[in-house]
């Protein structure tokens, strides 16, 4: 059966690969179903979509913001237009189900929306001077080339994140979109050049990370890099990119933690901790890996929540029914079993699954069974180290302030809730709580585009992806007006 071969888009037009390499796109849950053969980029694919980012920066920097933004709105109305076939087009290249896939669509539309208003609010500060008859002021300047490199897990909803404020600053763009689920970003793409973005402001080249993500990180044109992967990539990209003195935002990895106090609603923490666990298939960089129970509730959370684990549907993403789907690749079936070997081996308990799902419907997939182990502590590897599978551990704490000791007692920060009825207990959480989002009777995953995203220690290297992306995405220039008519002298002239 043949299958439709994609180009990298540089400068307005549909160009394969230097190479004439390709990459399969295989739907996770069934990989006899092709999605479509995408470029294997080379260095040399990427020098042409930086040359033509940067002669698109010429005319697009001039664009009035308010226009520039415009052109969003459009590509939103686009987005909504196609939204289920783009989140068919992401269940088949990612596995998650459909409800998760519309919301994924929704996040990019949402983005639209919230990105767009700042075309007319790009604000500066004026001040005032220190010197007689001179005006200063601060305005907001794009940065230039910027290189985009994004995940698997949120295909179209995280470049959206990163596109569109870099767009709406004045930006021109090289996406990489990840190795296993390119359609989605390019489905996004085209949105915006339906939209009539000009040619060159965004240019999208497929490939790994080691030769396309490489080559856009040590470009000497790109001025700066934002990247959402795993810590330990994360770290390469910030070292590499020193040498040229990009700034670069870092979005990484999650061992999250929900705490479940005795006084919690129970029926509610027990919904949140299934859905933020196995939502994804357990692979978001926010999802809900170890959960904190008080020792007065343990017993009965943890036997409910493995009930309703076990009886949890996996299979593909497609059928309405299906409430987990697979793993995006093999490699993901690997690190989750890896981790249920070592969880074994340090005594944790397990309760239920810890296998790949194979046979069947499974046959020609990679499905991993929800999987939740008990008697762990937070010394143990499976309890401090990231799955990004549906694996999950439960650790039981006497006081409220051990829970969060436990909760911070790892190398990542992003995010964490907390389900109690106490608001004393609610706002020391919210204070103490060593992250970049926390939640209140709610589950760790569920950000919405208009706040911060990012997270401390190694998820984060400070920037923030929604509000605060434009000041990732623009530099800061001052500007004096001095008309007074002579020379005056600041810190020398207004000496006492």
């Amino acid at each position: 059966m043949t299958h439709p071969t994609y180009h990298n888009l540089i400068g307005g037009q549909w160009l394969r690969a230097a190479s004439g390499k390709t990459i399969l796109n295989l739907n996770p849950a069934d990989h006899s179903d092709v999605i479509g053969a995408f470029p294997s980029s080379q260095a040399e694919d990427v020098a042409l979509a930086v040359a033509a980012a940067k002669k698109a920066f010429v005319a697009w920097r001039l664009v009035p913001a308010p226009k520039r933004a415009e052109m969003l709105l459009h590509a939103r109305e686009i987005l909504i237009q196609n939204k289920e076939k783009y989140a068919r087009d992401m269940t088949r290249e990612m596995g998650k189900v459909l409800v998760e896939t519309r919301g994924d669509v929704q996040e990019a539309i949402d983005e639209a929306l919230y990105v767009s208003g700042e075309g007319r609010r790009l604000f500066g500060v004026t001040t005032p001077s220190e010197l007689p008859n001179k005006f200063a002021m601060s305005v907001r300047m794009p940065v230039g080339v910027v290189g985009l490199i994004t995940p698997w897990n949120f295909p179209m909803a995280i470049p959206s994140w990163k596109l569109f404020p870099a767009l709406v600053a004045g930006n021109t763009c090289v996406i990489k979109p990840a190795t296993d689920t390119p359609l989605s970003t390019y489905n996004l793409i085209q949105a915006l050049v339906d939209a009539g973005l000009p040619p060159g402001v965004v240019n999208i080249v497929s490939g790994t990370g080691s030769a396309t993500g490489s080559a856009l990180v040590e470009h000497p044109d790109v001025r700066a890099i934002s990247f959402t992967g795993s810590s330990a990539v994360g770290s390469l990209v910030a070292q590499r990119a020193a040498a040229t003195f990009k700034q670069v935002s870092l979005e990484m990895g999650g061992k999250n933690a929900q705490i479940v106090l005795d006084d919690a609603n129970l029926d509610l923490a027990l919904d949140g901790a299934l859905w933020g666990a196995f939502g994804t298939t357990g692979q978001r960089c926010t999802a809900t890996s170890r959960i904190l129970l008080q020792k007065g509730i343990a017993a009965e959370f943890t036997a409910k929540f493995v009930a309703r684990a076990k009886k949890l549907k996996v299979g593909d993403g497609l059928d309405e029914s299906i409430e987990v789907g697979p793993q995006v690749n093999a490699a993901q079936i690997e690190t989750s079993n890896l981790y249920v070997d070592i969880a074994k081996r340090e005594g944790a308990q397990l309760l239920c699954g810890g296998h790949p799902l194979t046979g069947g419907a499974y046959a020609r997939g990679t499905f991993f069974e929800p999987t939740v182990f008990a008697g762990v502590t937070p010394q143990m590897q499976i309890a401090r180290e990231e799955v990004f599978g549906p694996v999950v551990v439960l650790i039981e704490f006497s006081s409220f302030e051990e829970a969060v000791e436990i909760a911070n007692s790892i190398d990542y920060g992003l995010s964490t809730s907390l389900y109690t009825r106490n608001v004393n207990r609610a706002f020391a959480a919210m204070r103490d709580l060593e992250a970049g989002i926390t939640y209140i009777n709610a589950p760790t995953i569920g950000a919405e585009v208009h706040l911060p995203f990012g997270g401390v220690k190694h998820t984060g290297n400070g920037h923030r992806e929604g509000l605060g992306a434009l000041d990732f995405f623009t530099t800061w220039k001052a500007v004096y007006v001095d008309y007074s008519d002579k020379l005056q002298r600041a810190q020398i002239d207004n000496a006492e």
